[in-house]
C-alpha cells in the first residue's frame, strides 16, 4: 500500500510540475511576441518620422521667408511657422534659414523638436567644402538606436551633403 501511495504522490507531483511549465511557455512565448511587435512597430514609427523630417527640411516652409520673422531667443515668435530649410529651388538650402534653426534649436531644443514633428531627438548634420554646422542632440550622449538619412544637396550654389539622424536611448522592446 506504501509503494501505491509513493506512485500517486510522483503521478500528482508531475503532472502539477508540467502543467506548470506549460503555463510558464504559454506565458513567456506570447509577452515575447509583444516586445517583437512593439519593436516592430517603433522601429518603422522612427523611419517613418525619419523620412518625414527629410523631406520637409528640404522644402521652403511656411510662410517662405519664416526664417525673418522669428527671434531666436523668443519662442513667442516661433508660433504659426512651418520650419523648412529649401529655397524652392530643387534641392536647395538657405543659409539663412540654416542658421535660423541652429539658433533656435541652441535656445530651445524641445520646442524645436516639436515643430519639426519628431518624438525622438534628432541631430542634422550638414557639411562640405569649407561649411560645417551641426544642430540639435547628438547621438553620442548615449543612443541606443540611430536612423540616418543622407540627402545631397546645394548651399549657395556648391553642393553639401544633408544628414539626418532621428535616435533613442530607449529599448523599443520595452514600453
Amino acid at each position: 500500500m506504501k509503494a501505491q501511495f509513493w506512485s500517486f504522490d510522483i503521478v500528482f507531483a508531475t503532472v502539477i510540475f508540467v502543467l506548470s511549465v506549460v503555463i510558464l511557455a504559454y506565458a513567456w512565448l506570447n509577452i515575447s511576441g509583444q516586445f517583437a511587435i512593439a519593436s516592430s512597430n517603433s522601429g518603422s514609427d522612427m523611419q517613418m518620422q525619419l523620412n518625414t523630417l527629410s523631406s520637409r527640411l528640404t522644402e521652403p516652409g511656411a510662410p517662405q521667408s519664416w526664417n525673418s520673422e522669428v527671434n531666436a531667443t523668443n519662442t513667442a515668435t516661433w508660433s504659426n511657422i512651418s520650419i523648412g530649410l529649401g529655397t524652392g529651388a530643387y534641392e536647395a538650402l538657405s543659409a539663412a534659414k540654416i542658421m535660423s534653426l541652429a539658433a533656435m534649436s541652441n535656445y530651445n531644443y524641445q520646442d524645436t523638436k516639436e515643430m519639426l514633428g519628431v518624438g525622438y531627438d534628432y541631430y542634422i548634420v550638414i557639411q562640405g567644402d569649407n561649411y560645417h554646422i551641426s544642430m540639435g542632440s547628438s547621438p553620442a550622449s548615449g543612443a541606443t538606436s540611430v536612423l540616418v538619412s543622407t540627402t545631397p544637396v546645394i548651399i549657395n550654389d556648391r553642393p553639401v551633403r544633408m544628414q539626418v539622424m532621428l535616435w533613442t536611448n530607449t529599448s523599443f522592446g520595452v514600453i
